[in-house]
């Protein structure tokens, strides 16, 4: 038999899923970039023409330069500080007996059962001049007036972090499940510190997890939306936020459609660097001769 007739049956059982992922991915994206040529007359409002006008408006306008350096300045910071957040309650939950980590578990993953609508109105109240952070502040003399954390950089970070660092834990705990517990034991039996054995024997383990969750995590700060409208209002604004006030305030859409196609590349491009610095390095390891782990350990 022909070996492209034995691919055939292989092909045409992924055939219903290829059309599904298109109608539901391809079909709108490629509708998004349609619209992004499109030339609006505001005068009029009406769409006349193609043109390549609205990407040269996102491109070339300062405004928009701040309004995408702030997006990715901001999932930067929370991807950070998720993964300085997430690491450490990984590894804690991990070393917990049931049915104490059960516990913690679901404690850490029940925000998500609720809207992030709701929890982010939620620090909308604790951020706020009269909000539970300030008066705590004001009581312990830390400040003189009320704190408003509302419409500012550190309060958007603050709620992002809040709603993303789960992802960023469970992609940690996944890579702390398939760790060898025997490597920690043997470090330790060669009086190995605590310290060592970490940066020397687990680190290496979590470290894909943890590049896995700092995508994820990138990815959804970048793209937001909810959070950073209402904790950062109409000052701060983001790419998502912009977006939104081309295409429901102005009705200018295909400038809306042109800020989402450039987001959507500039978060492509961030990410293929990312993956492609972690070939490189993981390259790098493969090619050097692997040293004797125990005796790093114990050096």
């Amino acid at each position: 038999m022909h070996e492209s007739s034995r691919r055939w049956p292989a092909y045409a059982l992924s055939a219903p899923a290829l059309v599904f992922y298109g109608l539901l991915l391809a079909v709108p994206l490629a509708a998004t970039l349609l619209l992004s040529l499109r030339v609006f007359d505001g005068a009029h409002a009406t769409w006349s023409g193609l043109g390549g006008m609205n990407y040269v408006a996102v491109f070339g306008d300062p405004y928009f330069h701040t309004v995408f350096a702030r997006t990715f300045a901001l999932a930067a910071i929370v991807t950070a500080l998720c993964a300085l957040l997430g690491t450490p309650e990984a590894i804690i939950l991990s070393r917990m007996r049931a049915p104490w980590r059960s516990l913690c578990l679901v404690a850490i993953l029940a925000p998500f059962l609720i809207s992030v609508v709701v929890r982010t109105l939620g620090w909308a109240v604790l951020l706020g001049g009269d909000g539970f952070i300030s008066r705590v502040l004001q009581t312990l003399g830390l400040t003189d007036g009320p704190v408003v954390l509302m419409y500012s950089m550190t309060g958007m970070v603050i709620a992002l972090v809040h709603v993303l660092v789960p992802f960023m834990l469970i992609a940690v705990w996944v890579a702390l499940q398939r760790c060898d517990p025997d490597v920690e034991r043997a470090g330790a039996s060669l009086g190995a510190s605590e310290v060592m054995i970490f940066r020397r024997l687990v680190l290496p383990q979590i470290v894909p997890g943890i590049a896995s969750g700092a995508v994820i995590v990138f990815s959804l700060a970048a793209t937001s939306f909810a959070t950073p409208a209402i904790i950062g209002g109409r000052r701060l604004k983001v790419a998502a936020t912009a977006i939104y006030d081309a295409f429901l305030g102005s009705m200018d859409w295909p400038q809306g459609a042109a800020l989402a196609v450039a987001l959507l590349l500039a978060n492509l491009a961030i990410l293929a660097a990312w993956q492609r610095l972690g070939e490189r390095r993981h390259s790098a390891r493969s090619r050097t001769p692997a040293p004797i782990v125990m005796e790093e350990v114990t050096s």
